[in-house]
């Protein structure tokens, strides 16, 4: 695994995606710090909960390529016979995705610090929004590799998996837009948008924790299964 994750890693960085993406993060961020600071209210959680919304675009970018490019070059035949198991190349690429996901939002920490030295902060405050972010991160990711597993073209994973994040992030705006009330409360329970922004208010819920580490365990195991799908084909 830990050899996938270098190689996985590293190849964000030999295309211009992985700078890309830290850029836009980097932006963004500083962006919305520049504004919620100069409006006096320097709540770093708040610019985390901001770069949520950047994450949805950012992510697909992020999932795409992670077997639909391998497919498509067909590597894919030599990365299954290598000796690794199927687990092992899921759990790399996945913690590859992840770690230049947690890049993209390592700015916030320098936010925080600068912030600490002129007001007093809640941290914990700041590290649940940290903790949201990341599951939500896993999350996303989860789903945006299974989508990749399942298609050569990466153009069409990053498209489907936009689709997907965009359906869920208005999920519960279709739900309250009808009258069945047992509709709306499955939308809430099921949209992992809505369980994130309890993080950010600096709630600690183990529910939205449990559900949100399910469901990434779910599409991991998943992706395993379409992978080991191929391997045999």
């Amino acid at each position: 695994m830990k050899a996938i994750f270098k190689r996985e890693f590293k190849s964000y960085f030999t295309t211009p995606v992985g700078f890309v993406i830290v850029a836009a993060f980097a932006f963004f961020s500083a962006m919305f710090f520049t504004v919620i600071y100069s409006v006096g209210a320097p709540e770093v959680e708040s610019v985390v909960s901001a770069m949520s919304t950047v994450a949805i675009f950012a992510t697909p970018f992020i999932t795409m390529k992670l077997f639909s490019d391998d497919r498509r070059a067909k590597t894919d035949q030599a990365l299954l016979t290598a000796p690794v198991s199927v687990w092992g190349i899921v759990f790399g690429k996945f913690f590859a995705a992840l770690a230049l996901f947690a890049l993209g939002f390592s700015l916030t920490l320098v936010f925080q610090l600068v912030v600490s030295f002129y007001v007093g902060v809640n941290w914990l405050v700041y590290l649940y929004a940290l903790l949201g972010v990341l599951l939500l991160g896993s999350v996303m990711i989860s789903v945006g590799m299974f989508i990749s597993t399942l298609t050569e073209s990466a153009i069409i994973s990053a498209a489907l998996t936009f689709v997907v994040f965009l359906s869920v992030m208005f999920l519960g705006s279709y739900a309250s837009a009808v009258s069945s009330q047992a509709l709306q409360t499955i939308a809430q329970a099921i949209s992992f948008i809505d369980r994130f922004n309890g993080f950010t208010d600096g709630i600690l819920n183990l529910t939205d924790i449990v559900y949100m580490v399910s469901v990434t365990a779910l599409f991991v195991f998943l992706s395993v299964r379409s992978v080991e799908k191929r391997r045999w084909a």
